[in-house]
């Protein structure tokens, strides 16, 4: 797949930043598509031919990350190599990602993302159905240790955090595996 040409490049990276600085203000769910274009200095239409609404902006960085972590064509990663990967998206976005996820942030875009890593937690287990508590629960975990590391700064590297929340993970599996 070939790179967006510079200008698209450009009118995605000054949206994301003024999405960003909008929600530190005002809160994700009180922003316009009007004043995200005011504050990324570009026009309503160079918005509207990349996104058709902010939801889809923030829809697009999140869906790139998790293709990223979800695809296995070829991938030879582990899954824990995979969600170390995926942390180092988020410090990446730190920014976003803390503002969406942060208190003026969105209950959406917060479903959404738990939704998306309960998906993918039940792949890894065949024997567990999407509405299966075990997937629900694994996903809260990775998502507040997301929450956590990014309120407290991102104390520690991406693998470092990765590391610790699949420990955390694993030992949730065990027990519920039975004796």
């Amino acid at each position: 797949m070939s790179q967006p040409d510079i200008r698209v490049r450009r009118t995605r990276t000054l949206l994301r930043d003024a999405l960003v600085e909008l929600i530190e203000v005002k809160g994700f769910d009180r922003i316009t598509v009007g004043e995200l274009t005011t504050r990324a200095m570009i026009s309503r239409a160079a918005f509207y031919r990349n996104y058709r609404d902010k939801y889809e902006l923030v829809e697009q960085i999140f869906d790139e990350a998790m293709t990223e972590m979800t695809t296995l064509d070829g991938d030879t990663r582990s899954p824990g190599e995979r969600w170390a990967d995926f942390l180092k998206h988020i410090d990446g976005y730190h920014r976003l990602y803390g503002a969406l996820l942060g208190k003026k942030g969105s209950p959406w875009f917060t479903d959404r993302m738990r939704a998306a890593l309960a998906a993918m937690v039940s792949t890894h287990l065949p024997d567990q159905t999407a509405d299966d508590l075990l997937p629900s629960v694994v996903s809260a975990m990775f998502l507040q240790s997301i929450v956590w590391w990014l309120e407290s700064g991102r104390p520690v590297p991406p693998e470092q955090i990765a590391a610790q929340s699949s420990r955390l993970v694993r030992a949730v599996l065990q027990t519920t595996a039975g004796p």
